[in-house]
């Protein structure tokens, strides 16, 4: 026969994963890594169809991704072919673009988190003006009251 519910011990971790998978920092890095890998799709192809063939053509039609240096084996025309034969090779032009990559998506979070920020500042600033004023304190209530009451009472003694 099966226990009830309520005589069914849950592990104490297991409460504190639930609250820690639960927290907000946790599932915007979930969101933001998922997003991330989108991105990075998208930097990929900027990078390889645009900018490359670009770069090529300014340095002499060199194509950057075959930008390399046979340590070992045999001398070939393109980095694949020179994979293919076992060559040991310095791939020069595909660590440049992984730099590439690299500082494009730096320069693209960069320029989408300062939009973001410039877009939560206006909210911030627009959340200010709509709210109400903040309701005194009754420290601040009875300070009022105090001074209103020291006014009337020097008014009084400056007739006299």
């Amino acid at each position: 026969m099966a226990k009830p519910a309520s005589l069914i011990h849950t592990p104490g971790w297991v409460t504190e994963f639930r609250k820690f998978i639960m927290r907000g920092n946790v599932v915007d890095l979930a969101v933001g890594v998922i997003i991330g890998a989108a991105f990075t799709a998208i930097v990929n192809s900027l990078v390889k169809d645009l900018f490359n063939p670009l770069l090529g053509l300014l340095i002499g039609g060199i194509d950057f991704s075959n930008l390399f240096i046979t340590l070992k084996g045999p001398h070939l025309a393109t980095l694949a072919d020179a994979q293919k034969a076992g060559a040991v090779t310095l791939n020069i032009g595909l660590f440049l673009n992984a730099v590439l990559q690299f500082l494009i998506v730096a320069f693209a979070i960069f320029w989408m988190v300062k939009v973001l920020s410039s877009f939560h500042s206006r909210q911030e600033a627009q959340d200010a003006a709509d709210a109400p004023p903040p309701v005194p304190t009754k420290t601040e209530v009875l300070l009022e009251q105090i001074r209103d009451e020291l006014a009337v009472a020097n008014k009084g003694a400056d007739k006299a």
